[in-house]
């Protein structure tokens, strides 16, 4: 067993108990989709996870991949995600009761950046799914939204849709 799958092991384990689960508890939650005896193989080391496997634990346990790789492992994209320019001069236009978290949203960016040109704002790919919690929709759906109220220009619209997965 190398040093790399023990510490793997000890990251996984890790955020499991950080939920506060058992190993039959992830084998419970998951509809016996992860079995308690694979997990806790993973997590002694005693058993290799492909690359498939730990993004789908991650995905189960909902933190990033790069949080069950051990210290001093970082996880570069393979390409950069695509900005999305925001027009917020049509989003001031837009009523607050449909544009209110998004301005919101906005501002507080704007604020943590120093940027206040007040006409656009770009955002990362990342931010529109966080929108789309806060909207209670798809990132899609909200792309589509966007469009329709002007704030993202339908090319920018098609680019983010086409990033969905």
């Amino acid at each position: 067993m190398s040093d790399y799958a023990k510490a793997l092991g000890a990251r996984l384990r890790a955020i499991r108990t950080q939920q506060g689960l058992s190993l039959h508890g992830v084998e419970e939650k998951s509809h016996g989709r992860w079995k308690a005896v694979v997990v806790g193989s993973y997590e002694r080391g005693d058993r290799a996870v492909t690359v498939q496997r730990l993004s789908e634990l991650a995905e189960f346990y909902g933190v990033p991949v790069g949080e069950l790789l051990p210290e001093g492992s970082t996880v570069a994209p393979l390409e950069q995600s695509p900005r999305i320019v925001l027009d917020l001069e049509r989003l001031s236009q837009v009523p607050k009761e449909q544009g209110g978290p998004l301005a919101r949203y906005a501002a507080t960016i704007q604020s943590q950046r120093g940027d206040y040109n007040g006409r656009v704002l770009s955002i990362r790919y990342e931010d529109l799914r966080s929108l789309a919690v806060i909207y209670d929709t798809s990132p899609s759906k909200l792309t589509e939204q966007l469009v329709s109220w002007g704030v993202l220009s339908p090319e920018q619209g098609a680019d983010a849709a086409a990033t969905d997965v």
